[in-house]
């Protein structure tokens, strides 16, 4: 019985540190990129050995489509509650908002994954684009779901996510501020006269 006891302990400490691999790994691929996130580096910022990496992932891609999968469900967790806390019909309006907020500018580590790695995406492994695609589908359905009532509303949850992404990616792609700005307002503007 005691063994039972230490090898169950033994598994919940390795899936409790796997776990802070990932999460540390989600919030690096964020910050520095796919290309800019060592494995080292990683391991190092989870308080953890170089050498304990393979005792929880084959490969590096196989880490970083963990993480692509953690930072798209921290994505998709930020829209859910923001739609869990307001009135259905502020949803939409209350995603964007805060999806071009000065506090989402700013915070690319914790931020949208789909805006800080999208120009990335195509040059990675094949199980790393997978988890972000299904991360990206996902919410493009929880947008969809919002627009139940209109025609076409895959179509439009497809435009209001591209606009979304491509306004913040380009907000802070450019050393402008103003034109910075720009890129978030005309987006907001644009939703707040048709939600």
């Amino acid at each position: 019985m005691k063994k039972s006891i230490g090898k169950q302990n033994t598994s919940s400490r390795k899936e409790i540190t796997h776990m802070r691999i990932v999460e540390t790994a989600a919030r690096a691929i964020r910050r520095s990129g796919y290309d800019g996130t060592g494995v080292a580096d990683i391991m190092k910022e989870a308080g953890l050995t170089h050498g304990g990496f393979y005792a929880h992932f084959a490969s590096r891609d196989a880490m970083l489509a963990e993480a692509a999968d953690k930072a798209g469900e921290e994505t998709v967790a930020i829209a859910e509650h923001i739609f869990a806390n307001v009135p259905e019909d502020q949803a939409l309006q209350a995603l964007m908002h805060a999806y071009l907020s000065n506090e989402h500018m700013g915070n690319i580590e914790k931020g949208c994954s789909f805006a800080a790695l999208g120009s990335e995406m195509p040059r990675q492994a094949p199980e790393v684009r997978k988890a972000s695609t299904c991360r990206i589908k996902e919410m493009i359905g929880l947008i969809k779901s919002k627009l139940a009532d209109e025609s076409n509303p895959y179509e439009k949850a497809l435009v209001m996510m591209s606009t979304m992404v491509g306004a913040l990616l380009l907000s802070r792609a450019v050393d402008d501020n103003t034109l910075s700005e720009d890129f978030r307002q005309a987006a907001l503007k644009h939703y707040d006269a048709k939600l």
